[in-house]
């Protein structure tokens, strides 16, 4: 009946890119023969048609596919594959006269977009899952009535839509919940969709205006520079820019959950897909309808291979995060029911229901669920995953395995406050590391409790999104599905299974469901040392490859472990008198707080200020005793590791420069290390330093600059650049290279080196030196003092 139905009709098709799209796309072009398909999606920067073959057909959904048909798969997606450009989320659909024509051609239209988030914001919710729906059918009447030239199959009148709901629309409501409108269900709210759409706009232009505040703006500008510190104004701007952003959109969020559960719904999802059902039933017009609920959806039984998912679904999370030992508990009742469904029951239902055509009575409803004939009990499945991991561990980064706590069955409230006294716990302890002056394993230490703080965070997230749904007393009738089971013939059953009743749940969740899990979170399930190299290792390997074009360094912290301080301080008191030395001492350990704030806000800023103290200085004698001050003392606090570096890049053939704020005077005797080296120079008059820069320091945003100029002049590539530095002012020369390496980070550049997985590096002191309080310069004998 399926497969005789729908062969040589054409079906269009929206959320192709999602989950469940992705597996429609797959079944209905390998089990119905010439069907055409016709897919409806956002155009990327290269089209709809780039977007369709990068994000459906190179997955891995695919594969069956490709070995099935072969030479001929290339030819055949081409042929019975068709592209929409066009967004659901838009007025019209965006849909231009071929998209139109498209779909004036499909007798049968399966809208399976979506915003799945639990958290999505109000309003995109609003947009696409309250308001998609009507908007697919008016665009099907539009096409329809635009067809006179269709192609064969149209008919001038609009085909079948069928709407991909939730089971979860019922909400939060104990009970049965039967396959019907929500309109003629007891207990659904009674609200005006039109209304909610209109107060959901309003919350967004609210929320946009209260975060153009000053008040508002001062805090996200004082937040961003906490994170990157004196990074330079374009940076700095737009993390402010980023952080305001994100406020809005963690307003819209909390504004979607607080809107949703004052209706009865756990959060945004249900509520605007109920009310999508709701205004898809006004306003459909003469478009025949019907609606798929399915309850949650989860890997795949067997089509198009047993396992197959994409993307984490509800329950991957919170199991990967159970096995890693990071999520001790999680609240639900025990003899509560979990309703899962199997990817492949939910398309095999969808494809049947589109085979049996629309219903002449009116719209109808079918639920795709197991709960209410084939309960998975939350104590089952929680016992299911415990003892699966306590056979099949997963491993820590020694590979050891990792010990998953047993799990109880607390409530929600008390799970949540456990873990939000544990993260104010963190948070304080950030916030102090953050303010020691850490460098190198101590600031890494600090960004792993940052990564500590954001998994107690994600856990709580879970608790907060998905605790409703581990706590679900609803019962999703499945009689209207089981009827349709039940007029399916036995060649059809064979070919498009979807009865929840077959599901046999310990072969499923520990012999398909785990192992699929636990290989698409590629987390480490074997023991010992890992034999392939480590993540140091091939970040090495990458940025001492010989494709790389040029090596840029920071000079301070980067290469040695000294600074302008350090250095000034050497140079004042080469010639200075014994007497003057104690006072030097004293005053340079009263301002030095004063001037670690201003080298914190703004390094250009800092180093003009230190650099007025040069003034009549002789430049000649100043030149001589720099080189003492390199043989001395930089030398002996360099990284002997970083030298080698340097050395390793210009073996490869490598240009290799140093942007430093340091002065040319100073930096003189780096120069036969580098191509080039770009530092601060101060001018000179009679002889002698003015203490005003003639070239001012390259810092923040300049060194960036700096770096692309050098790369056009030269004809190299940025992308094939190395760039090494030890602070988050730094941050503008590292984002500038393809390959950014934090060297011996301070606190804030761990963080962030860690979030976006650069490579980072430990290049100890040179061994044997030790550093005294204040580097005073060895005194000089006889008549050379001053």
């Amino acid at each position: 009946m399926i497969r005789e139905a729908l062969t040589g009709r054409r079906i269009g098709l929206t959320g192709g890119t999602g989950f469940l799209g992705t597996a429609l796309v797959e079944r209905m072009l390998r089990s119905v023969p010439d069907l055409e398909v016709a897919v409806l999606v956002r155009p990327g920067r290269r089209g709809a048609e780039d977007r369709v073959r990068r994000e459906i057909i190179r997955n891995d959904c695919f594969d069956r596919l490709r070995r099935e048909w072969g030479d001929r798969f290339d030819a055949e997606i081409d042929r019975r594959l068709l592209v929409m450009a066009g967004d659901v989320g838009t007025d019209g659909l965006g849909l231009d006269e071929a998209g139109l024509e498209i779909l004036a051609g499909c007798d049968t239209v399966i809208h399976s977009a979506a915003s799945v988030s639990f958290d999505s914001p109000l309003d995109a919710a609003v947009e696409v899952n309250l308001l998609g729906p009507s908007r697919l059918a008016e665009a099907m009447r539009r096409a329809a009535g635009a067809a006179t030239d269709a192609p064969a199959g149209a008919t001038g009148s609009p085909g079948h839509l069928i709407a991909v709901s939730t089971a979860y629309v019922a909400g939060t409501r104990r009970g049965d919940s039967p396959e019907l409108p929500l309109s003629e269900t007891p207990f659904s709210p009674d609200v005006s969709w039109r209304e909610e759409v209109d107060a959901a706009r309003r919350v967004r232009a609210d929320r946009e205006a209260a975060s153009r505040e000053p008040a508002q703006l001062t805090r996200f500008h004082k937040q961003a520079r906490q994170e990157l510190g004196a990074a330079g104004v374009p940076l700095l701007a737009e993390r402010t820019e980023r952080i305001r952003q994100d406020w809005v959109s963690k307003a819209m969020v909390d504004a979607g959950v607080a809107r949703a559960q004052s209706l009865g719904w756990p959060d945004a999802y249900p509520y605007t897909k109920a009310l999508g059902e709701r205004a898809l039933l006004e306003t459909r017009g003469d478009v025949p309808v019907s609606i798929v609920r399915p309850s949650i959806i989860e890997s795949a039984l067997a089509e198009p291979r047993p396992g197959w998912i994409r993307g984490f679904r509800m329950a991957e999370p919170v199991i990967i995060s159970y096995a890693r030992g990071l999520l001790k508990s999680f609240p639900g009742i025990p003899e509560g029911v979990v309703d899962v469904i199997p990817v492949d029951l939910v398309v095999a239902a969808i494809l049947a229901v589109a085979a049996n055509g629309p219903d002449p009575a009116g719209p109808s409803v079918y639920q795709v669920a197991s709960g209410a004939t084939n309960p998975l009990r939350y104590r089952r499945l929680v016992d299911l995953v415990q003892d699966y991991f306590a056979e099949n561990p997963l491993y820590d980064a020694d590979g050891q395995p990792i010990v998953a706590p047993r799990w109880a069955f607390p409530g929600r409230g008390k799970v949540t406050r456990q873990l939000e006294r544990l993260d104010r716990t963190l948070t304080t302890a950030d916030k102090v590391s953050r303010s020691l002056p850490l460098r190198g394993k101590q600031a890494a230490w600090t960004a792993n409790l940052e990564e500590r703080r954001n998994q107690v965070d994600r856990a709580l997230g879970y608790v907060r999104l998905y605790g409703a749904y581990t706590e679900t007393e609803a019962r999703f009738l499945v009689d209207r599905l089981l009827e349709l089971w039940d007029r399916t013939d036995a060649e059809d059953r064979e070919a498009f299974a979807f009865d929840p009743r077959a599901l046999e749940w310990d072969s499923y969740v520990q012999g398909v469901h785990l192992p699929s899990i636990v290989t698409h979170a590629r987390v480490r399930s074997a023991p010992g040392r890992r034999s392939t190299p480590n993540r140091e290792e091939r970040g090495r390997r990458a940025v001492l490859s010989p494709d790389r074009h040029m090596a840029v360094f920071d000079l301070e912290n980067t290469l040695i472990a000294s600074n302008v301080v350090e250095s000034y301080s050497w140079l004042a008191t080469r010639r200075m008198k014994d007497r003057d030395r104690l006072g030097f001492t004293v005053r340079a350990l009263r301002e030095g707080p004063s001037l670690l704030a201003l080298d914190r806000k703004d390094r250009g800023d800092f180093l003009r200020h230190f650099y007025r103290r040069y003034e009549g200085a002789d430049v000649e004698e100043l030149r001589a005793e720099a080189h003492e001050l390199f043989h001395t003392l930089l030398l002996a606090k360099s990284f002997p590791d970083g030298i080698r570096r340097v050395r390793q890049h210009r073996a490869l053939g490598h240009k290799t420069l140093l942007i430093t704020g340091a002065l040319d005077i100073v930096v003189e005797p780096f120069q036969e290390l580098f191509d080039e080296v770009i530092c601060a120079r101060l001018s000179t008059r009679a002889g002698r330093l003015t203490g005003e820069l003639e070239q001012g320091p390259p810092t923040g945003e300049a060194r960036a600059q700096i770096m692309a100029d050098y790369a056009r002049t030269h004809g190299l590539d940025l992308e094939q650049s190395v760039a090494y530095a030890d602070s988050a002012s730094d941050l503008p020369m590292l984002e500038a290279a393809g390959h950014p390496v934090a060297v011996n980070a301070e606190v804030k550049l761990a963080t962030i080196a860690r979030k976006r997985g650069w490579h980072t590096e430990e290049w100890p002191k040179a061994p044997g030196y030790s550093t005294p309080l204040l580097p005073l310069a060895p005194r000089l004998a006889g008549r050379a003092r001053r």
